[in-house]
């Protein structure tokens, strides 16, 4: 029982090892992950803080609306 447990334990840390070293890969954006894998490494879009703030700003506004905090 204690190995089963060993093996589960050393597989579960080898994966997640495996799967930061895979994003990590994907973020420098040195390369494309490894032929085995299927899916291809996609960059992500940039953070548009202007936006994100605008939106932010609504959101806080319409929560004081709603608490009637504004007259």
């Amino acid at each position: 029982m204690d190995k089963k447990k060993m093996t589960a334990a050393m597989s579960a840390v080898m994966s997640y090892i495996q799967t930061e070293e895979e994003a990590a890969v994907c973020m420098a954006g040195r390369g494309v992950m490894p032929v085995a894998e299927e899916k291809p490494c996609v960059p992500e879009a940039p953070l548009k803080l202007w936006g994100i703030s605008g939106r932010q700003a609504i959101m806080q506004m319409r929560n004081l609306m709603q608490m009637r905090a504004l007259r």
